[in-house]
């Protein structure tokens, strides 16, 4: 842990311990379904202790890593997480949790601590969190949010940097279980592409629509369809 800040052991991993840090885990809680409030706790844990075992990722903002961890998936389908003023229909889900997440920052934060750049990069790692291509590339923060997100799906063995221990993880997973995980992320981006299909065209969740959700449709909704289009 490389912050100057409380910290406690939650799970077996050593996190920071603030009173933002409790009101976001709240939040989650009393918005969240069991499953969704599970995957984004495991989500920070599993990124925290791979930070903490990475050289080049431990000198981080560990509070706000914490806090974009822990309400990253606001944005999830009505089905999953409640509160109409979350979940709008007209944008994608990382754009409505990191909404949410700012909101929650300026109405619950310090606001000497949280300036405008601050919660900026909050609202950068949520959004981007389901694009590693382009978050890895960025402030220090958002990679590691994102590596502890993808470990919940990659499983130990292959996550980022391989420092993720079976040990480590199933300490994590006895205490947020997984709750039948691939059938929940299904539920979940089915419901989007159900509750709001335009959000979903030009990403990944609309190959589950392809999959699994009936009558949905990419027809002259792609990128080649764009390009067809356009004048020569």
């Amino acid at each position: 842990m490389s912050n100057a800040l409380p910290t406690r052991v939650l799970a077996g991993v050593t996190v920071p311990d603030t009173p933002l840090i409790t009101k976001a885990i709240e939040f989650a809680r009393s918005v969240s379904d069991d499953f969704t409030y599970n995957h984004v706790m495991r989500s920070w844990l599993f990124g925290q202790f791979m930070c903490d075992a990475t050289p080049d990722l431990k000198d981080h903002d560990v509070e706000l890593h914490a806090i974009t961890a822990i309400l990253h998936d606001l944005g999830w389908p009505k089905s999953t997480v409640t509160g109409s003023d979350i979940v709008t229909k007209d944008k994608r889900f990382e754009v409505d949790g990191a909404n949410a997440a700012r909101e929650f920052l300026i109405r619950e934060g310090n606001k000497e601590h949280w300036d405008k750049r601050r919660l900026q990069l909050a609202w950068d790692t949520i959004a981007l969190h389901t694009t590693p291509s382009i978050g890895m590339y960025k402030e220090k923060e958002v990679g590691c949010c994102g590596i502890g997100i993808t470990a919940d799906f990659l499983g130990p063995e292959k996550a980022f940097g391989g420092v993720l221990t079976r040990q480590v993880w199933d300490g994590i997973v006895k205490e947020y279980p997984r709750l039948d995980f691939r059938n929940g992320v299904k539920k979940a981006l089915c419901g989007l592409c159900i509750e709001k299909p335009e959000t979903t065209y030009d990403n990944f969740v609309a190959q589950f629509g392809v999959l699994f959700v009936d009558g949905y449709s990419l027809e002259g909704k792609t990128m080649v369809d764009i390009w067809r289009a356009a004048e020569d």
